[in-house]
């Protein structure tokens, strides 16, 4: 058996397959701080065997949240003489550029722990003054007296060489064996000194929690009789070993999210659709990502706390590409100071949630105005709902306001929430070149099936697919992933001057470096497959595009391919390509799977039948533009593959429910999936 467990803002979501394909799902309240209770509850809750677990897969947040919470270790710089500002510098481009009162974001390390010692290397590598050794000494005896519990060393162009990085990780382990240590080439080698210095400072800061943490959760799993292997879910959307995770965790900044956006991937593959736009809306966030011609799109362009207002935090890792909003089902509706009604993103959370689980919550959420219209069943929740307090906030809070009815100021929290989705949707598609209408939305986690017709109907996007165990579906993802490692060296080179000799070597030096690390993690070789990318520009372009390029040998006629890839990709992201001008690569990108065995996915045994059998009820439901209609009410797991349902309707599964409009119809695939054909 496969076990994966996700742990979101709200809730722990376990998923399980056995060997015929069968899914089980569970899902528990999170835990904070001891998140990995949650894990513990959930797998109790679900009934399976610990000691039948085979393979173990882990999302967490425990990461972005030491970072946004800012609870991670007091940690120290080391850093080349003359570069001790680099985090307070920054970069130039403001986001936002008429705010006078602009302030820069506030470094995780205050200036009177970031140190500066004696070394220099040139941008190929070449040592022009060795490393003052005493000096790295002194900074450490330092350090031990300010009671730093983690240290970051940064040097100016360690991607291309280092040796100077290797040489104070050795002196450090040796003067204070117990201090977490990060040195900037062990998490990317990339050039651009204040990107990579603030992600070695992340992954410094977070380091001592995250090895808490695993070790509990590894202890705790060893407590309950669970022998199988473990892996977390990684950004990149592949799997790591829970040893390798201690060592760089800020490749786990994303851990839950990614894994939703990688299952959206593999179902479009085995449905036969290419083109996918992922859309998971929990209890805190709503999240979407675009898959375009069946690849998950990663960047290394990633930031924590970026608004149109902060520049936010650089992290130089792979993430997969991912829109984020505040607005899920705990998101909380509020008047501004203008009068208006806004959405988000303050979220009621799991404590004390929306008014309607009866924990203490008295703000009304998109959960509590879901219950008012309809949409939602005080009869599907695990707890009692007082239907009289979730009208009395929307009323007090909302309603009042506005001098409207209870039913139209909860259809008007839907339709302001539905709005913010719809803009970060844009943000993914539209924005960058895509036609919606090209795409397939598949929409999971609780929210997501109950929003998504709405969207994408107003988007153009003609089907959307609701996945079993769509709540979980993160989880899910997770069972479906591969171990992944991304190696990106920094290489810069005209490409039509380049020598193919050299540019073999240096692919040949990245895969054996990933076969190494593939063999300490007890991968075979021969299941070890690779996907390279390479970051080109034209020359006198300050960034990049990422363009897929061949495996194997680069000859003249693989340079001419990238070439005309390059100019392809180019024009799709910024509309005009320069053909005759000369361009150049930046970054050599080794993308390396550890293949895994994975569930096949089970057939239904019930095919045929009709709609009939599943009816659970008829309701009134308040629809946008149309009103109360009287809605039927259909329980997902009694409809038969190839039933037709004909909107409007609702169908509903234990922690979610899919709201289909009128003019829209559903068909149920042989897996179990939920088809819906949104008229557009």
């Amino acid at each position: 058996m496969r076990v994966a467990t996700d742990i979101g803002g709200t809730f722990t979501d376990l998923v399980s397959v056995d060997e015929q394909g069968r899914i089980s799902i569970a899902k528990s309240h999170t835990t904070p701080p001891n998140f990995e209770q949650g894990v513990i509850d959930v797998i109790q809750k679900s009934g399976i065997e610990p000691g039948e677990i085979e393979a173990f897969i882990h999302g967490t947040t425990v990461i972005i949240n030491a970072l946004t919470e800012r609870k991670g270790a007091k940690t120290g710089l080391i850093t080349t003489k003359g570069f001790r500002d680099v985090l307070e510098i920054g970069r130039g481009n403001r986001p936002d550029l008429y705010n006078v009162r602009y302030q820069k974001p506030t470094p995780f390390v205050p200036r009177y722990l970031r140190q500066e010692v004696e070394e220099r290397l040139n941008y190929k590598g070449e040592v022009l003054t060795p490393l003052n050794k005493e000096q790295v000494k002194a900074v450490v005896e330092y350090f031990k007296q300010e009671k730093v519990e983690a240290i970051a060393v940064t040097y100016l162009h360690a991607y291309a060489n280092p040796v100077h990085e290797q040489q104070t990780v050795e002196i450090i382990k040796e003067l204070w064996p117990e201090v977490a240590v990060t040195a900037s080439h062990e998490v990317t080698k990339e050039w651009r000194e204040y990107e990579r210095t603030s992600t070695c400072v992340l992954n410094s800061y977070v380091k001592p929690i995250a090895a808490l943490y695993i070790d509990r959760l590894e202890s705790k799993l060893s407590e309950i009789g669970t022998k199988g292997k473990k892996y977390i879910m990684q950004s990149n959307g592949g799997t790591t070993t829970f040893a390798q995770s201690k060592i760089t965790p800020i490749n786990m900044v994303e851990s839950g999210p990614v894994a939703g956006v990688f299952g959206a991937a593999v179902l479009g593959q085995m449905l036969g659709e290419k083109n996918i736009i992922a859309f998971d809306i929990g209890g805190t966030t709503a999240k979407c990502s675009l898959i375009d011609n069946g690849e998950v799109k990663v960047t290394t362009e990633y930031k924590i706390e970026k608004t149109d207002r902060t520049a936010g935090y650089p992290i130089k890792v792979p993430v997969v590409d991912i829109v984020e909003i505040g607005n899920g089902g705990g998101s909380i509706a509020w008047i501004d100071d203008a009068g208006s009604l806004k959405v988000g993103p303050q979220s009621a959370g799991a404590l004390p949630g929306p008014v309607a689980y009866g924990r203490g919550g008295m703000e009304p959420t998109t959960t509590d105005a879901s219950l008012i219209t309809g949409r939602l069943s005080p009869k599907n929740f695990d707890n009692e709902v007082n239907m009289v307090q979730v009208s009395k906030a929307i009323h007090d809070k909302v309603a009042q306001h506005f001098n409207l009815s209870v039913d139209e100021a909860a259809l008007g929290i839907i339709r302001i929430a539905n709005s913010n989705m719809l803009n970060a949707l844009k943000l993914i598609s539209v924005r960058r070149g895509y036609d919606p209408r090209e795409f397939t939305m598949v929409a999971f986690g609780g929210g997501g099936p109950m929003h998504a017709p709405a969207l994408a109907r107003e988007l153009g996007v003609k089907k959307v697919i609701v996945p079993v165990a769509a709540s979980v579906f993160s989880a899910w993802g997770m069972l479906m992933t591969d171990l992944r490692h991304d190696y990106i060296q920094t290489f810069i080179r005209r490409v039509n001057e380049v020598d193919p000799k050299e540019l073999n070597q240096e692919w040949q030096k990245i895969e054996e470096q990933a076969l190494a690390q593939f063999r300490a993690e007890d991968i075979e070789p021969g299941k070890v497959v690779f996907s390279r990318f390479v970051d080109m520009r034209y020359l006198g372009q300050e960034h990049t595009v990422k363009v897929p390029v061949p495996n194997g040998g680069w000859d003249q006629a693989v340079v001419e391919e990238v070439i005309s890839r390059f100019h392809k990709v180019h024009e799709q992201h910024y509309t005009f390509k320069l053909e005759g001008a000369a361009t150049e690569i930046v970054n050599l990108h080794l993308v390396s799977f550890g293949t895994v065995k994975k569930p096949e996915m089970y057939k239904m045994e019930m095919v045929g039948g009709s709609a009939e059998d599943a009816l659970l009820e008829t309701r009134p439901v308040l629809y946008e533009g149309e009103g109360w209609i009287e809605t039927r009410v259909y329980t997902r797991e009694k409809l038969a593959a190839g039933v037709i349902v004909e909107g409007p309707a609702i169908v509903e599964e234990p922690s979610a429910s899919t709201v289909i409009y009128p003019g829209q119809s559903l068909t149920v695939d042989i897996y179990g999936n939920l088809i819906i054909r949104t008229g557009v």
